[in-house]
C-alpha cells in the first residue's frame, strides 16, 4: 500500500517565480480570519511555511511569551524562512522539515495549528487535518486556508487563460492534489472529526497596474520555468510550445488596462474540545 505522503507531488516547486508569490504573503493578506485567535503567549505550528513571511508575522503577534514553529516538506526553502525571521530580529521562531501526514510532535503540543495553501497539495487532506488536530491542545484551533482554482475568475475572458486553468487543474490532480480545495475544506474538516467548525471565504484581487504586472509576470514565468512546467510536459498533459503560448497569453492579459483577476479562498477555523 502506498503511504499517503507519497501520493502527491508539490506541483509548483520552489522556482523564483513561485517564491515571488509566496514571499508576498502576509498574515494580513493571507490569514486575516485567524488573527482574532492570536495573542501573546500562544504556541503556534505553521505548516507549509515556505519562505516564512506569514510565519514571521505570526511570531510577532504571539510574542512575548509565545513561540512559532514553521515546518515545510522542502529543506531548501527553510533557509529563506530562517533569513526572513532573522531579518526581522525574531527570536521566538524556529523551522524544521516535516510531513503534515505524520508530524514529529507529541500530542497537544500547540495552541494554534495553521496551514496556508497546503491541503490542496497533499495526498490525504483528511488525514492531514486529523494529524493537525492531534498536535493541537484542547481549547486550541486548527486553521486552514486554500484557494479554489476552479473558481478563479478574470477579465478580459481570454481563451488562452481558460486553457491555462483547465491544464493546471489536470496537472495538479495527476500529481495527487486537489486544486479546488477551497470549496472542500469544510467537508474535509467534518470528515476529520471536527464538530465545531467556522467556515468562511475571502479573496485576493489583482487589478491595479502594478498588481496586474506582478500577477501576470509570475504566472507567465511559472508556466514555462517552474516545476509545474516540467510536470505538465513530462506527464503528457501539454507541450513546451503550448506552455509558451499560455505564458504569452498571461503577459497579454497583464498589459490590458482593464484587466482584473480574483483568487477565491475557502477558510476553516476548527476548535478542538
Amino acid at each position: 500500500m502506498t503511504h499517503a505522503r507519497e501520493t502527491a507531488v508539490y506541483t509548483h516547486g520552489h522556482h523564483e517565480s513561485v517564491l515571488r508569490s509566496h514571499s508576498w504573503r502576509t498574515a494580513a493578506n493571507s490569514a486575516a480570519y485567524l488573527l482574532d485567535e492570536l495573542r501573546p503567549g500562544l504556541d503556534v505550528l505553521d505548516i507549509g511555511c515556505g519562505p516564512g513571511t506569514i510565519t514571521a508575522d505570526l511570531a510577532a503577534l504571539v510574542g512575548p511569551g509565545g513561540r512559532v514553529t514553521g515546518v515545510d516538506a522542502a529543506e531548501d526553502v527553510l533557509a529563506k524562512a530562517r533569513a526572513t525571521a532573522d531579518g526581522r530580529g525574531l527570536e521566538n521562531v524556529e523551522f524544521a522539515v516535516a510531513d503534515v501526514h505524520a508530524l514529529d510532535f507529541p500530542d497537544d503540543s500547540f495552541d494554534v495549528v495553521h496551514a496556508h495553501q497546503v491541503l490542496q497539495h497533499v495526498g490525504d487532506p483528511v488525514r492531514a487535518l486529523r494529524e493537525m488536530r492531534r498536535v493541537c491542545r484542547p481549547g486550541g484551533v486548527v486553521a486552514a486556508r486554500d484557494s479554489d482554482y476552479g473558481a478563479f475568475t478574470w477579465y478580459p475572458e481570454l481563451p488562452v487563460l481558460d486553457g491555462w486553468q483547465e491544464l493546471y487543474r489536470r496537472v495538479a490532480r495527476a500529481n495527487g492534489g486537489e486544486p479546488d480545495a477551497g470549496r472542500r475544506l469544510f467537508a474535509w474538516a467534518r470528515e476529520a472529526g471536527f464538530t465545531d467548525v467556522t467556515a468562511s471565504a475571502a479573496a485576493w484581487c489583482f487589478a491595479a497596474p502594478d498588481e496586474r504586472a506582478w500577477w501576470s509576470g509570475l504566472w507567465a514565468d511559472r508556466t514555462v520555468a517552474s516545476s509545474y512546467a516540467g510536470l505538465a510536459v513530462e506527464g503528457g498533459h501539454t507541450t513546451r510550445a503550448a506552455l509558451e503560448e499560455i505564458a504569452a497569453g498571461w503577459r497579454a492579459w497583464g498589459e490590458r488596462e482593464d484587466a482584473w483577476f480574483m483568487v477565491p479562498h475557502g477558510e476553516i477555523l476548527c476548535r478542538v474540545p
